[in-house]
């Protein structure tokens, strides 16, 4: 064929050559064909990924709040709910096995959903009596069906689904393996320890980048390396002693290889990198201590965000499971539920404020005002009334008029 008035020849294409349309082109195929490899980061693990200063906040953070969530037992009834006690209740709010309170329990639970991405526990029953909640190490856990029913091995034993509460990140489309937060994000992790591991080095090196010597150097290998070293070793007296002023050979030069941190945008990205994994754990930046665009009403805003759309979504999912395993499919009343309250407590005077407009319209007695406040109950009968100011009438009545018998009866009051 020609080309601008040239023969060109035109080779045949193999069927391994990258300008063969049936070979796909990815970016480590296409740079490794001009020589150049892929950058290699650090392997991501749960250990090396809680070194990453905002992934162990995320994880611990999201872990102890769901573990101090008030949690409790309760049996429906034509009064109301009624808190259960006994057994069950311990188990559930005080002491979940005979090793571990209901918020070790609970926060072990959590981390695991938050790090590998499940939190397994097995039911300990005696007869119809729950006894206790063992957590199981999810490493060490197979799920497969047999027979089409769920089953889960651990340690040479067996259990059916309707004893082990399963709380999976996310589930997979075969329903029995699952995807961790830790391995979503992986990518993210995997720069945010690879700028931890640079400025680490660069910052124990004195803050000194890599170097390269330019100038007349010496011939033959062994000589090149003596004048490294002694290169090296001006660096680190210089460094040892404080000193700004560093000798090298005459006719040299000293030059920076790679790019200075603050060109790169090393702490913008550092920054990025927070906001990116708050993404993967779907939580505000504002609890990985990111307040870089922090405003009080934003930050305010987070907090309910937090609440509603994060804390209370997983809440729901453990006490559906729990619900579902503990009293099956038909529970006859029998349910357990976190308490969101503690985390919506505003300050005292707007918390005080609350309950007096609740005690005031008849939305709750002031005795339930003062158990809000872990208050003890007031004595009198009528701090277990409901309560109304007497202005407030039906619309489009007036207020009774007050009587003559009312007006002699305070008239003796006052005289009395």
């Amino acid at each position: 064929m020609k080309l601008f008035g040239f023969n060109i020849r035109r080779e045949v294409r193999s069927a391994t050559s990258p300008e063969n349309e049936t070979v796909p082109v990815s970016a480590e195929n296409f740079l490794s064909f001009f020589g150049v490899q892929s950058v290699d980061l650090p392997y991501v693990t749960i250990d090396r990924a809680l070194t990453v200063p905002a992934v162990a906040a995320a994880v611990a953070f999201l872990s102890r709040t769901l573990a101090a969530l008030p949690l409790h037992a309760y049996q429906s009834s034509p009064d109301g709910a009624k808190r259960v006690t006994g057994k069950l209740g311990a188990v559930i709010h005080g002491n979940a096995n005979d090793e571990m309170s209901s918020f070790l329990f609970r926060q072990y639970f959590w981390q695991q959903v938050f790090t590998g991405g499940r939190g397994l526990a097995w039911i300990e029953r005696a007869d119809a009596e729950i006894v206790n909640l063992w957590p199981m190490d999810p490493r060490k856990v197979t799920v497969k069906r047999v027979a089409g029913r769920k089953v889960y091995r651990f340690e040479s034993k067996e259990y059916p689904a309707a004893d082990v509460i399963d709380v999976p990140f996310m589930l997979k489309a075969d329903q029995l393996s699952h995807y961790g937060p830790i391995i979503l994000a992986a990518k993210a992790i995997q720069l945010a320890l690879a700028m931890n591991d640079y400025g680490s080095n660069f910052f124990a090196g004195g803050g000194v980048p890599p170097l390269a010597l330019s100038g007349p150097l010496p011939e033959g290998g062994p000589a090149l390396k003596r004048a490294a070293a002694d290169v090296d070793r001006a660096i680190k007296f210089a460094k040892d002693n404080k000193s700004p002023i560093m000798p090298i050979p005459a006719g040299h030069d000293l030059k920076p290889v790679g790019f200075d941190p603050a060109k790169g945008q090393m702490v913008e990205a550092r920054l990025f990198q927070i906001q990116e994994i708050a993404r993967a754990w779907q939580m505000p930046p504002a609890f990985l201590q990111d307040l870089s665009k922090g405003t009080f009403a934003n930050v305010e805003q987070q907090d309910l965000h937090l609440v509603k759309h994060l804390i209370g979504q997983w809440a729901e999912a453990f006490e559906g499971e729990m619900n579902l395993k503990l009293f099956g499919r038909e529970p006859n009343g029998f349910y357990v539920e976190h308490n969101l309250d503690g985390l919506m407590r505003g300050d005292f005077k707007s918390r005080v404020e609350g309950i007096a407009r609740a005690i005031q319209t008849a939305q709750i007695t002031p005795n339930e005002g003062r158990a809000l406040e872990n208050r003890p109950r007031h004595m009198n009968p009528d701090a277990d009334e409901l309560l109304v100011q007497g202005a407030t009438v039906v619309l489009g009545k007036q207020p009774a008029a007050t009587t003559a018998d009312d007006i002699d009866g305070d008239k003796t009051n006052d005289e009395a």
